[in-house]
């Protein structure tokens, strides 16, 4: 994989900008994790599946923390306005309604207690401290670098269209009504990438700016890589699972 730190040196214009952005994400993204590829294959356990809707999980729940934090932070009215939409996506209308319950119906229809997954209790220590890693992340940096690092989602509608066809296809207790989340989040994410995109390449109008952008970027692949990592160490051959963390034997 490629060394991005010093792709803006010199300076880029907008559309270079936007072709090293992509070319993160084509080399950088989880996609390309064995995990993933595992489970596009078939490959995967039930209890394997099982773990990564759990501790996918943790991140789904924490993603309207993440935008709040990023509105709590922006003077634009019309930024905020555009923004709080993904906040509506997750927790719905009446704040349990949207993409966080449809989640968590994933996990419960792989055979996961509801409660058990919404208490995260059971996800592993690498996932909290990834999800909270990237709260921080937009907390503690500027407000354009946590419009960067949400760029992942250019490359959303991508997995998902791996995901789904080949899930429904290789595991025969997977269904469209498991798999119901999705069904909206392709739409979803492009709308949010489009917007995003446009914010940063606007103000990416230095060098250190258009560097500070692909860092971002790079930083929450990074996130979501090491999610997928964690459940390999913990789930796949020879797995080990730590203290406290989700046991098929003992999920419910």
């Amino acid at each position: 994989m490629s060394d991005f730190h010093d792709a803006a040196k010199g300076g880029l214009s907008a559309g270079q900008l936007e072709a090293v952005l992509r070319q993160v994400g084509a080399e950088r993204y989880h996609n390309r994790h064995p995990y993933h590829h595992k489970m596009i294959s078939g490959a995967l356990s039930k209890a394997e599946l099982q773990a990564w809707a759990l501790n996918r999980y943790c991140y789904q729940a924490v993603i309207p923390r993440k935008d709040a934090t990023i509105l709590a932070r922006a003077e634009d009215p019309a930024f905020r306005a555009a923004w709080r939409k993904r906040i509506e996506d997750h927790d719905g209308d009446d704040g349990w309604s949207g993409g966080i319950a449809r989640w968590l119906h994933l996990a419960t229809s792989l055979g996961l207690d509801a409660e058990a997954v919404k208490s995260e209790r059971l996800a592993l220590p690498a996932t909290r401290f990834a999800v909270e890693a990237y709260v921080s992340f937009c907390a503690d940096r500027t407000l354009f670098e946590a419009v960067a690092s949400s760029l992942t989602e250019m490359f959303s509608p991508v997995i998902i269209g791996e995901r789904v066809p080949a899930m429904l296809a290789k595991y025969d207790y997977v269904t469209e009504d498991t798999l119901a989340y999705f069904t909206r989040r392709p739409e979803q994410a492009a709308r949010d990438a489009d917007f995003a995109l446009a914010y940063v390449l606007k103000g990416a109008d230095t060098p250190e700016r258009q560097q500070q952008a692909i860092d971002a970027l790079a930083f929450k692949c990074d996130i979501l890589w090491a999610m997928l990592d964690a459940l390999q160490h913990a789930y796949g051959e020879g797995g080990n699972i730590p203290p406290g963390a989700f046991r098929p034997e003992t999920a419910k």
